[in-house]
């Protein structure tokens, strides 16, 4: 006597559960890609007044080609340039210098004058002109 078995194990693959998953990432994609789009197009930048500008000048640190280097045009030895920098910027609320280098000045005097600002917290501008 011959027994057949009733429990068969199916060989098809469901597709149902697929395209729900499928159905669910479609959803969620449309909608990041659009909240990313509407946040760029809602951006309102600040307007600036002509009477919130400085009173005083910027300083400025100009490293020239041969190392030398220069506070608001008055030159200055390597060494005293972070002494000076400090005293200068000392009373200042939001404290901040220009760089302005010679083209072919020596990376390590540029990078010199960032350390000091590193170090102390200062904010910092690189002069630079358009071709």
């Amino acid at each position: 006597m011959e027994l057949k078995r009733r429990n068969r194990i199916s060989a098809e693959f469901s597709m149902a559960s697929m395209t729900d998953i499928i159905f669910l990432l479609l959803i969620f994609f449309m909608i990041t890609s659009s909240a990313i789009s509407q946040s760029a197009i809602d951006v309102k930048l600040p307007k600036a007044d002509a009477t919130e500008t400085s009173a005083q000048d910027p300083t400025t640190v100009t490293i020239k080609e041969d190392g030398s280097y220069f506070v608001n045009d008055k030159p200055i030895p390597k060494e005293n340039l972070e002494n000076l920098l400090t005293s200068t910027l000392k009373n200042e609320a939001n404290p901040t210098f220009t760089i302005r280098a010679d083209g072919n000045t020596k990376h390590k005097d540029v990078v010199f004058v960032m350390e000091i600002a590193e170090k102390h917290k200062y904010n910092l501008a690189i002069a630079t002109t358009q071709e």
